[in-house]
Formats: C-alpha cells, structure tokens, sequence
C-alpha cells in the first residue's frame, strides 16, 4: 500500500514526515489511523508524542537561559558601575572631630649619631713607677675615687736601695771633703801650703756637694724621702680624680719604666667627652660650637647638653664616618666612661619645615598616618613621612601633606571613632 502527498509517494511500511505540520490533532491523527494498519497507526502517534517532548525541553532550555540572564545581567553591570575607596571616610558630624591647618616654620637641622662616653684626654693622666719591684700593698682598685697626693700601692724596689745607697754614700764623701777642706784651709793661712793645694781641696768639696744633690734627687724621683732611707716606694696619685684603669694587682712584679705599661689610669671626670660617629653623607650638616642634646640608656627623660667641640680631619675608611666630639660638664658624676650615648645635633642655620600637631599622626603597620579633610564631610586617610619632633609639641613631616592643609587633629581618637567601624 502506498500513501500518497502531493506528488511524491512513500513504500509500503515507511511514513514520511517530512511535510507534516508539528501541530497534529487528535482529530487528524484519528482519522490517519482508521484509514492505516493498526502497526502503522501505533507508529505514528509514538514518532508524535516524541516531537512534542522535544518541543517541550527546548522551550524549557530557553525559558531557563532568559530566566538566569535576567538575574545575572543588572547585578552585573550594577557592580561594575560601583568603586569604593577604602581612604576615604564620611561622617554625619564632623564638627565632633577638631582639626587644624598644617604650617610651616623656620627650624634648625637635625641629626642624630650613636656615640659613647669617654674621659677627656687632657685630664687624664697615666700612673707608671719609675722603680721596678715587687708589689706589697694595693691600697686601692678600678673605680676608687682618689686625691692628689694619695698612695695607690707600695713597691718594695731594689732600684730604689742602691739610689738611697749612692745618697748615703755621697753625703758621706762630702762630710769628708769638708773637713779636707777646712783643714787645708787652716794651713794654707798658717802658710803650711801652697795654693794649689787649697784648690784642690775646694775642688773636691764642689764636686761632693754635686754628687750629694744628684743623688737626692734620684731618691726623690723613685718617690722616697732621702730623710728616712727605706727600700719602699709609695706610689702616690699626681692628680685627683677617678681610677678609670689598672694593670696591676698584689704581689706582682714592676718592671722599670721602659718596658711597661701604665699601672693606673686616673681621670678627671668632671667633665667628660662624647665621641659619635658621624657619616660622610651627614658631615655638611654638622659644625663647630653646634648645639647637641644628649640622651642615654641609664637616663632615660634626662637631656644632657653640650657642643660640638671637635670634627675628625680623618674618615674612618671601613665605616665611613668621622669622629664627632662633644663636650659635657658632669659635676654630679653621673657621666661614667663606657656609656652608650645618642646625640642629637641642632645646627645654627634654620630652613622652612612643614609641622602638624603630634597627636594628628597615627602610627599603623609601620606606616604614619593622618586624616585630611576634603571638603563637607569626607576626610582622607594619606601615608606621611614623619621626622623629628618640633618645639611646643608639634611634627615635622617630610613628606604627605603641604602647608594650608586640614588635617583631624586627634588621629587616633577619629581612627578608633570613624575608621575602625567603617
């Protein structure tokens, strides 16, 4: 059997669906299948109801994709069209939050070196013995503080017994050359003699007077008296001040004076040095009769003052800097050599420095902050570069904001108010 559409014709068992129209009624297709096999018939309404199952998943794809491009398109275009700036920050009350106008002043130039504590070399005196021997009495130690004149140890010195030997002995010559003398003397008027012979007595006596002074005074230098004879030297201290170094200790032998070192080192202490090194790059900003400030560990709020004294002509070529002296009075002692030291130099020559108040800056993550206003009631949150602290509680600032600026002046007061809860 065939069936027939327009002009074509199909074979028997196949159906061709080719011109159907994809609306079929149930009307239509009950017809079809009274007039066809009740195989063909079964066919046909499976090949229909499988298109209107397509029909109906395609329609469904594409109410789905319209449905999803509806939600997704205005979130999308909505949060490219919004930029927020984390810096910036709006207050409903900004007369709450006191702010002040960045200046500028005329400040002198400052710069901070390390440096250390040491005794000044023109009153410092090294102690050495001019006998050699044995130590037998340390009468003081490292630190002591001493007077001029005072014994710092004794030394038992056989320099010493053979120098008191040439005394005595040289006291006794001249005893003897005296009584020659005034012997020849005697005889030379009784015309016994002739006058060579009284020169000659008066030669001798000149030459043991000389022998006894020589000898006097090398006792005396050895540091004995030649009126009591003794084998003992007391070393004594030739200034006052403080024992700021010993190479010494009981007992121990001294060697003479060419082949040792000093045995005492005494300083007077009452006003001292800081040495600071200074580095090549910050040697324009330093000069002669500067004033320094002063501050160290053991002191922590106290401020010692002085001026620069000395600039070193030489560089240290491995570190690159110059020796720095600065002098300091120290009548109360509390100065002690050794001490770790940081000077803070102020040049006489003043340049134009932007300031704000101290408490307008807010240190956060190793940054320095300040809020400046921008206009109604926004304010800026900006990174500066902050120097060292100006008179009357004010900040130098190197660099973030410019003279004529608004700037919040309680920083972390706005920060814990505004920022933090933003």
């Amino acid at each position: 059997m065939k069936i027939e559409r327009g002009s074509g014709a199909v074979p028997d068992g196949t159906l061709s669906m080719a011109g159907a129209s994809p609306d079929l009624r149930p009307g239509l297709m009950n017809g079809v299948a009274s007039r066809l096999g009740s195989g063909v018939a079964s066919r046909l309404r499976a090949c229909a109801a499988n298109f209107r199952l397509v029909m109906v998943g395609v329609l469904f794809v594409a109410l789905m994709v319209g449905i999803g491009c509806s939600k997704e398109t205005p979130a999308a275009a909505s949060k490219a069209s919004v930029t927020v700036d984390p810096d910036v920050f709006s207050v409903s009350d900004p007369q709450l939050f006191k702010t002040t106008k960045v200046e500028t002043r005329a400040l002198p130039t400052e710069l901070s070196a390390n440096g250390t504590v040491t005794p000044d070399v023109t009153r410092t005196i090294h102690v050495t013995s001019l006998g050699g021997g044995r130590v037998v009495d340390l009468k003081v130690k490292l630190g002591d503080t001493v007077t001029k004149g005072q014994t710092l140890l004794v030394i038992s010195s056989p320099d010493l017994a053979a120098a008191m030997a040439d005394y005595r002995k040289a006291v006794a010559d001249e005893v003897l050359s005296r009584k020659a003398l005034d012997r020849a003397q005697l005889l030379y008027d009784k015309g016994a003699i002739a006058t060579k012979d009284l020169e000659n007595a008066q030669d001798l006596e000149d030459k043991a007077k000389v022998d006894v002074s020589t000898t006097e005074q090398h006792v005396r230098v050895l540091g004995a008296d030649p009126a009591h004879p003794s084998a003992l030297i007391d070393l004594r201290a030739p200034v006052g001040g403080t024992i700021v170094e010993q190479n010494v200790a009981g007992y121990e032998g001294v060697k003479s004076l060419d082949n040792t070192p000093n045995l005492f080192t005494i300083a007077d202490l009452n006003e001292v040095w800081v040495v600071c090194d200074v580095f090549e790059n910050d040697l324009g900003d330093v000069n002669l009769g500067d004033s320094a400030e002063i501050k160290l560990n053991a002191f922590g709020d106290r401020v010692f003052r002085g001026k620069v004294a000395d600039i070193s002509r030489v560089l240290d070529p491995n570190t690159r800097s110059a020796k720095v002296r600065i002098v300091l009075a120290n009548e109360d002692g509390a100065l002690r050599p050794g001490m770790f030291a940081v000077a803070k130099f102020r040049s006489r020559k003043v340049t134009s420095r932007v300031v704000v108040p101290a408490t307008a800056i807010m240190r956060l993550h190793d940054k320095d902050w300040v809020f400046r206003k921008e206009g109604g009631n926004s304010f800026r949150r900006l990174v500066v570069q902050a120097d060292g602290l100006a008179p009357d509680g004010m900040q130098e600032i190197r660099d973030g904001v410019k003279a004529g600026d608004e700037v919040v002046t309680k920083a972390l007061e706005f920060s814990s108010e505004v920022a933090e809860k933003k």
